[in-house]
């Protein structure tokens, strides 16, 4: 089967030499019809992904976004992973860094350089610029790279939906609770040629205070920049290049050992495509990408500048790209096939000048020491893939796919410690084996259920393989990679209702959403403490013992989603969402790390005209299953409640105002991090933002 498949995938690029193209009008004053492939749910469902969804609105939801991760967390299933301010990632149904599969505008991507995730993807790119936030809730499409627990795609906004002309926005905002203010400018030129953006925006957000009036070292400045040029070659042809940079300033990470003094990212993807193509193939999509991040870090204003000064200095490059070839065998059958490319390589040190001895004395002269943090290390991830949907009748659409990933892995430049405990260290090839099925049945006009199965498959990440005796997790033991990991495998079942109905003069009143999901984990990665290895910085510090990164056995989690949204008096919503998962790792008989409690939502919406206003109350219950190995703690349940409102007194002028946390209420998130190495604070975890009022007002033209 494999060498059929292989086959069939490189006979496809000598194929498309005997497409032709097919010429068509259209109304110029409309711009042009054709566009990239940029986003992954497009409203058809012939071609949309199983379980999957898009959350729009995003500046009714989200009034003052500290990064685009603040986007996220409103949406079901969702939870906020914070270091502090800067350093926030998404999780999703208790799955979270590389286990997602997380990109821009259907498959850039940007890796981050410090071990601790100091800069994550979602700090490279301004929350403004994301017109809208596309999610697949499994491995159920093998169309956009590697995934093993889901995908989400942040898409940009597309020049060649607007108008033809200039247009533009300006932007400000500002937060009382740590004085934080933002600023933003977007200038966009679209004609029937061509269409250039360029955007700006720059944050400077002070150290926040909790509910009880703590304050919560977390500020940080940031500069953002970004170009996109497309042209329109012909009516069937589009090629766009896109460049941002991103620099990140005097950035406070409460629940890390270490700040940073800089970030700095530059990405710069190339995208085209040819459609109207005659013949097999329809559609041939192309898209290429690469970025660079460098990062310096240091203890500079930490306790533990007084014993030692440290200073790293990493980088990262992320370079990938793929081609897609679309294909119609018959009309009720639809074929996408192609080849993909993730390439990620990484390497810098750590530089410690040791000033005093473990009993505290000042030594006589001071002894420098220089640590290689990646080892000089890559991983490559080379992919091919089909992905077939046929269209059985116009109420079932039946789609299966297949990838396999050639993932080689090496360490150029070990420390002596490392090549000792691992002294057969060579270049790996893997080999990974990915696929889906599923079936999406229309019941009537307005019910469809989608069942899917998906096997989902993710190789060891840099950390996990090579890193070497540093703190790289929420507790504070030093971890230690392992370069001979086996790949985790999801294997996940999920099945879906969602509907609408009209209940008065023809409008879709009551929408509902509810799936439920098991995944059965092979070779899932989780630390686990070796008692052959020793602590090797500050020897004398606690905890002694160190984690290694291994494969266990037998872990599986399960959960259940349901959102309900019900219109009513004309002019407002009414909404409820609750999301569940249940984790557990049986080898260690113990939840996985991660994962989130019970969370529920209630929410009422006013909108009418140029006024709109929201009032959200959050429940989050009570987290009791907790991992003991990854030193958890149980974390008590809480309750928000925030209030938003929109108008545009004047054309084109919007305002919003919003109190967040208006009972001030003291919590924390059980996925925070705690505080490390800060004067005054022992190692709890990191409590959320009090009471805060903002404003943000944007001008459109």
């Amino acid at each position: 089967m494999k060498k059929m498949f292989l086959a069939l995938l490189c006979a496809i690029p000598t194929m498309v030499c005997y497409g032709q193209i097919v010429e068509k009008k259209i109304d110029s004053s409309k711009g042009k019809v054709i566009e990239l492939n940029t986003v992954m749910v497009t409203g058809k469902a012939s071609t949309d992904p199983v379980l999957s969804k898009v959350k729009t609105d995003l500046v009714k939801k989200v009034v003052q976004p500290k990064n685009v991760a603040d986007l996220f967390s409103n949406i079901n299933a969702f939870t906020l992973i914070k270091r502090g301010n800067y350093a926030i990632e998404p999780s999703f149904r208790a799955s979270q860094y590389e286990q997602l599969n997380i990109q821009f505008d259907g498959g850039t991507k940007a890796m981050h350089a410090c071990p601790n995730r100091m800069d994550p993807i979602t700090t490279h790119v301004v929350p403004e610029d994301i017109e809208k936030i596309e999610i697949i809730k499994g491995p159920y499409t093998m169309r956009y790279g590697s995934t093993f627990a889901g995908i989400v795609n942040l898409v940009t906004q597309t020049p060649q939906s607007m108008q033809m002309g200039l247009h533009g926005s300006v932007s400000s905002g500002y937060e009382s609770n740590g004085g934080a203010s933002v600023s933003s400018i977007k200038l966009q030129q679209v004609t029937d040629a061509y269409d250039i953006t360029a955007n700006a925006g720059y944050r400077d957000f002070g150290n926040y205070k909790d509910g009880a009036g703590t304050v919560i070292p977390s500020s940080f400045r940031s500069l953002d920049y970004g170009l996109k040029v497309g042209y329109n070659i012909s009516d069937t042809q589009r090629v766009q290049a896109h460049w941002r940079q991103s620099y990140g300033r005097d950035v406070l990470h409460a629940g890390l050992p270490m700040d940073t003094e800089e970030d700095n990212s530059s990405i710069l993807s190339l995208d085209y495509k040819i459609n109207g193509l005659k013949g097999l193939i329809k559609e041939v999509n192309a898209k290429a990408y690469y970025s660079y991040v460098d990062h310096i870090m240091s203890n500079n204003n930490r306790p533990s500048f007084a014993m030692t000064e440290a200073l790293s200095t990493i980088d990262a490059t992320t370079a990938g790209g793929k081609v897609e070839f679309k294909l119609k065998p018959a009309e009720e059958w639809t074929v996408y096939s192609g080849l993909d490319a993730l390439l990620v390589a990484r390497d810098g040190g750590r530089s410690r000048l040791v000033k005093r001895n473990m009993m505290g004395e000042e030594l006589a002269e001071p002894l420098y020491f220089q640590d290689k943090v990646w080892q000089d290390s890559y991983i490559n991830d080379f992919g091919i893939f089909t992905e077939h949907k046929y269209k059985f009748s116009n109420n079932t659409l039946l789609t299966a796919g297949v990838r396999l990933d050639l993932v080689t892995s090496d360490i150029r430049d070990p420390e002596e410690d490392f090549r000792e405990l691992y002294p057969d260290l060579k270049n790996r090839t893997e080999s990974n084996f990915s696929g889906t099925v599923s079936v999406k049945q229309k019941l009537s006009e307005v019910h469809t259920l989608e069942v899917a199965f998906g096997r989902g498959t993710r190789s060891a990440n840099m950390i996990e393989r090579y890193i070497n005796h540093f703190q790289v997790g929420q507790d504070p033991f030093e971890y230690v990679g392992n370069p001979y990991l086996d790949a985790e495998v999801n294997n996940q079942f999920e099945i879906g209702l969602s509907g609408k109905k009209s209940l008065t003069r023809g409008v879709d009143a009551l929408q509902y959403n509810v799936s439920g999901y098991y995944s059965i984990y092979e070779n899932y990665i989780v630390p686990v403490v070796d008692p052959l290895l020793d602590r090797k910085f500050n020897p004398t510090a606690q905890p002694q013992e160190v984690k290694r990164f291994i494969n266990v056995d037998k872990a599986f989690k399960t959960g259940v989603e349901a959102d309900l949204s019900i219109d009513f008096m004309e002019y407002y919503n009414f909404y409820t969402a609750l999301a569940y998962v249940y984790t557990r790792n049986e080898d260690l008989d113990e939840s996985l790390p991660l994962t989130p409690p019970l969370t529920t939502r209630f929410g009422v919406r006013y909108e009418r005209g140029k006024l709109w206003s929201s009032l959200d109350y959050n429940l989050t219950s009570q987290q009791e299953e907790i991992s003991t190995s990854f030193r958890e703690q149980e974390t008590e349940g809480y309750q928000t409640l925030d209030f938003k409102i929109g108008v545009e007194p004047i054309t084109n002028v919007h305002i919003g105002l919003a109190v967040l946390n208006l009972f001030d209420e003291t919590y924390n998130n059980h996925l925070n991090f705690s505080f490390v190495n800060q004067e005054g604070f022992d190692r709890v975890p990191i409590n959320d933002p009090g009471r805060n009022f903002s404003v943000f007002a944007k001008y459109l033209f």
